[in-house]
Formats: structure tokens, sequence, C-alpha cells
């Protein structure tokens, strides 16, 4: 129980006792719809807290009650102290999801085409001391994005409300929140995103496996602006950064990724020592290089074994994060390319393992790994 409360915002963590499982609010500290004041905000925010009970529930959506038992508010700058709780036809019900521990905020969207959060608000929420806290907020929407025989499709806002084509580790969350949602058996599921159709499969183990298609290695797909190096993809190709050569593998799954063993005459031993990696100091140079014109995410590799790899990332939009599944899954092409590691290989991130496999008897990835919730609760939509 202590190990799983330190995971969780400390205004979250206030509410609950260390009683265990059975873990309820302390309502004499916060009684129910009790508000918390944060002084000195721009924005009024209110953000509506389902029971403890539901923090600490099994892997389901289903029978969580929503009446709230915490409202964080913040103040709008030149608004009077007083907060006004906005009318109930605004309140949105979501859902935190974490995949080793990259998080969303995920909204069942699938009554209207319109999405019902703005990206504006989106970035609000996933701002992690006066939102939700999250890597980004995922919408179920109506099928028929891609094609006419979809289950639905998705749409997401990273933390800083950009729109990106897809998320590895989120269409994991997805799938495994909508099954929730329907009460439905572990089955398949095609999904419509703006990297094309994705097959998403909710296992009885609890995992999620998801097809995630072929890779996209042609340069100006990805898109980026290298010369071909090997068979038509940008392989080991030489990219300046910060006054120094490194070698770099473009790789697109529905999303632009640049992935790097480390440095020119540096990379062939093992690639990046990631322990001593100063991520937070190359990752927004990588992420908005020139060569690269719809920026990129990057993985910095280092590799184990031909069976194992471990990679750290900085994911465009969002920073660095404990894990991407687009990312997993373009460091194992990347490595295969580079004749690093086998096709079928393990991708330790700082959250934990997803399972690669890049399938030579159809090129297509499959990426498998967990989804899990976290809480529920109630947010207005601005």
């Amino acid at each position: 129980m202590a190990a799983f409360q330190d995971r969780i915002k400390p205004t979250y963590r206030a509410a609950l006792t260390s009683t265990g499982a059975s873990a309820r609010p302390n309502r004499a500290a916060h009684p129910p719809h009790a508000l918390t004041h944060i002084p000195g905000s721009r924005h009024t925010t209110a953000i509506y807290m389902s029971s403890a009970s539901a923090l600490f529930a099994p892997a389901s959506v289903r029978g969580l009650r929503g009446s709230p038992d915490r409202v964080v508010a913040r103040r709008r700058a030149g608004a009077r102290s007083s907060v006004a709780v906005t009318a109930a036809a605004d309140a949105v019900k979501f859902y935190k999801y974490q995949g080793l521990g990259n998080d969303f905020v995920l909204v069942d969207n699938r009554d209207s085409s319109e999405i019902k959060l703005s990206s504006e608000r989106c970035a609000q929420l996933c701002d992690r001391n006066f939102g939700i806290g999250a890597d980004g907020v995922i919408f179920a929407m109506p099928p028929g994005f891609v094609q006419a025989d979809e289950d639905y499709s998705m749409r997401m806002y990273n933390s800083d409300g950009t729109e990106p084509e897809m998320c590895g580790n989120g269409i994991r969350c997805l799938a495994n929140f909508v099954a929730k949602m329907d009460g439905a058996e572990p089955k398949a599921y095609k999904v419509g995103t703006l990297a094309g159709l994705i097959q998403p499969e909710v296992r009885a183990d609890g995992q999620v496996s998801v097809d995630m298609g072929e890779p996209v290695l042609d340069p100006p797909k990805v898109p980026c602006t290298f010369d071909a190096t090997q068979d038509g993809a940008a392989v080991r190709a030489k990219m300046e950064v910060d006054g120094e050569t490194w070698l770099v593998t473009a790789v697109s799954m529905g999303n632009p990724h640049c992935v790097t063993f480390g440095k020119e005459g540096q990379c062939d031993d093992g690639g990046i020592k990631l322990d001593d990696f100063a991520l937070s100091h190359y990752g927004p140079m990588f992420e908005k290089h020139p060569t690269f014109p719809a920026k990129t995410n990057t993985e910095f590799t280092e590799v184990v074994n031909r069976n194992y790899v471990k990679m750290h990332v900085w994911e465009r939009g969002a920073g660095a994060t404990l894990a991407c599944g687009t990312g997993a899954c373009a460091t194992v092409v990347a490595a295969v390319l580079e004749g690093r590691t086998e096709r079928k290989c393990t991708v330790e991130l700082p959250g934990g393992p997803l399972e690669i496999e890049w399938r030579e008897r159809d090129n297509r990835v499959i990426m498998t790994g967990p989804a899990e919730l976290v809480f529920d609760g109630t947010c207005t939509t601005a």
C-alpha cells in the first residue's frame, strides 16, 4: 500500500488513510465535497475524485461510483476568490490509466463525433501540479475514422496540447478501457487512428497485444531529410547534434522516430550507457532537429544482448516519459536493420519491459505489454 501511495500525486495521497486495500478518504480532514484552494493560479479547474476505493480496486472500471469525495480548484486570474462549481452538464467522466508508467486520461467519447475537451483543456489536465497529471488525454471516438468496419477510433492530445498520429502505450490503455466499459470478453479490436488502422487484442492474462502494422522506412515518408543509406532506408545516417556526429536510424510507426545507439565512433560497443546519459540535455535538440520537419520522438538505446535492449525515450510533445510503445517498436526495427538484435526482443524502458516482435513473414510489428486502471473521476470542460 505504502509503495503504491508513493506513486500517487501528493494532492490525492493526502486524502487516503494507510489501512490497506480498503482505504477510504480521511473524512475528518477532508469532508465530502471539501474545497481545497490553491492560490496564485491563472485558471479555474475543478477535478472531482471518486472514492479512494477506486484507486485500489482491481483493473476494472465497471461498478465504480461517481460520487465525488474531493474537489481541487484553482482561481482564475482577476476573479473573485470564491469558486463556483460548473454545472453538471459541463462535467466529463475520465479514467486514469497507465502502461508501464506512461499515463493517460481516457474519455469515452463514442457518443459524439466532437471531442469533448479542447486541446488547451487537455494540456491543463495533464499538468502534474495543477491538473490530473498525465502524458496525454485519449478519446474513444465513434467508428468509421479510417474504415467502415472499425470497432471505434482514437484521438489524442499530448501534454503540450499537440495531436500525435498515434501512441502505442496509449492504444493498449484504450483497448483495455473500452473492454472494461463494455464488459467484453478478451478479444481483438479494429481501431482507426491518424496513423491508420491499428489492431489491439485484450488477452485473458490482462496483457494487451497490438498489431502495430508495418514500419515505414522511406525517408520522405518518416518524414526526414536523410538520403537512404541501406535498402531504401536511412540506417546509421549521420546527424550533427550539439557539435557532435551521431549515427541514427529513421523509422515511422505511424509517427516519426529517430533511433540512436550513440555517437560516431562510440556506438558499436553496446550502444549508449544509459545510466550516465543526459536525456534532458540531448532530448530537446533531437526532437526539434531540422532533419525531422514534423519533429521527432527519439530513442536512446543500449544493447544488453541480441534479445534484450534498454531504451530511454524523449517523446515529441511530451518530453521524457517512462515508456513509449511506438518507440519500443521503432527501436527493435532499427536494431534489426543495424544488425544488433534478433527480430523478437525485450525492450526495457524506465517503466518496465515491452515484448516486441518484427515478424519476417508479413513485415508487421507486434507489441505486447500491460495497461492498468489507476483511478477515475470527473473533470470540467473548461
